[in-house]
């Protein structure tokens, strides 16, 4: 599951990051509004925790156009503010759940999973490329059957492909995506070859029909083979 979360405090957005990535989330973070609303244009995410008072385009903006622009994507809002007042604004602009600073992060990561499991009905969580099986919500892996027992960093890149299924993904991506590291002064494309093949062997060894893909000089892709 891919978050946003839209933070100005580098060290709570840092902590949030780290705690859901902790907890299996693919977490990626923007400073300002402005960053942040860009993200939600050139990417897809699962949810986003949006902080209210951001620089730029504070959060209720933000939240207004998202919803005026249909999307459904839910948003928790995180904010200093704890009037009625406050609360009714926040949930009327769109806002789909609203937390008040401070908190406890075990009470945010429970609202994350709240939101997600309203958001997406148990089928939605499960999904299928050929014979493989994925099961998001408990991270279990399947193939005709038989169970694939991957390492966390393994299952991560699995679903991220997974997500993208049959659009190739960049190295680029998978460091900023995955490995939650895009500014690395040595590029991760070694580290990234090397789980690619772990992951091919458990995915595909065995099976007559390969899902994961090289495009070369591109990346990777996750699709089931075209029959002759």
């Amino acid at each position: 599951m891919r978050v946003l979360i839209i933070e100005d405090d580098e060290k709570t957005a840092r902590a949030i990051a780290s705690g859901l990535e902790a907890g299996g989330f693919s977490a990626t973070t923007a400073h300002t509004g402005e960053e942040g609303f860009f993200l939600l244009n050139a990417e897809a995410f699962d949810l986003v925790v949006l902080d209210w008072m951001l620089p730029g385009r504070d959060g209720i903006e933000i939240l207004k156009t998202l919803r005026a622009r249909g999307s459904k994507t839910p948003v928790l809002l995180l904010t200093a503010r704890d009037a009625v007042q406050d609360r009714v604004l926040g949930l009327e602009s769109g806002a789909d759940d609203y937390l008040v600073k401070p908190f406890a992060f075990a009470e945010l990561l429970a609202r994350i999973r709240s939101l997600l499991r309203r958001a997406s009905p148990a089928d939605a969580l499960k999904k299928t490329v050929a014979d493989l099986l994925v099961d998001l919500e408990a991270r279990r892996v399947s193939r005709a059957g038989k169970p694939i027992e991957l390492t966390p960093r393994e299952f991560d890149l699995l679903a991220y492909l997974l997500r993208q299924s049959g659009q190739v993904v960049t190295r680029e991506m998978l460091a900023r995506d995955v490995w939650g590291e895009p500014n690395r002064i040595t590029p991760l494309d070694n580290v990234i070859d090397v789980h690619i093949a772990h992951l091919r062997r458990k995915v595909d060894e065995g099976h007559a029909s390969k899902l994961i893909h090289t495009v070369r000089g591109v990346g990777f892709v996750l699709r089931e083979e075209a029959r002759a």
